[in-house]
């Protein structure tokens, strides 16, 4: 298969853990660091309706989510639902996307993980990282 021509499902990430419209803020951030992810898609039903970052939640922290946090925090997120922090009109990119669409797609948003649908379903995510691991291999010869 031709390098720029990779379809994307071949490097996502497919492991994938996500958040509910009624999860509150403490039991999306418990997900992130039980699971060690940065990115959840939040999902209704088996719908996408939004995708959540480690970095939307710190803009809300006066601490760091994955220390301690103070009870200014514990304030801010009694006070803001998922749906306040979430982006609920996340850009989406289909698993037959090549990787290198994908990467063109990358330096034209502000995100670092799309969702990656078959049809009406995220079957995955994608994210610099994994991009960036993908150009090691391809770099170094592997």
């Amino acid at each position: 298969m031709t390098k720029n021509i990779v379809p994307v499902s071949k490097i996502m990430t497919r492991k994938l853990v996500f958040a509910h419209p009624d999860d509150d803020l403490r039991h999306v951030t418990e997900l992130m660091k039980k699971h060690g992810v940065r990115h959840l898609p939040v999902v209704s039903g088996n719908k996408l309706v939004g995708m959540v970052s480690r970095t939307d939640i710190l803009r809300l922290s006066f601490g760091d989510m994955f220390d301690d946090r103070s009870k200014a925090d514990d304030t801010v997120f009694d006070l803001l639902t998922l749906d306040d922090v979430m982006n609920s009109n996340p850009i989406t990119v289909k698993e037959t996307d090549s990787i290198s669409e994908v990467a063109k797609k990358f330096t034209t948003v502000e995100f670092h993980s799309l969702p990656v649908m078959k049809g009406d379903e995220v079957t995955g995510i994608i994210s610099t990282t994994d991009l960036i691991k993908y150009l090691l291999i391809v770099i170094d010869g592997e």
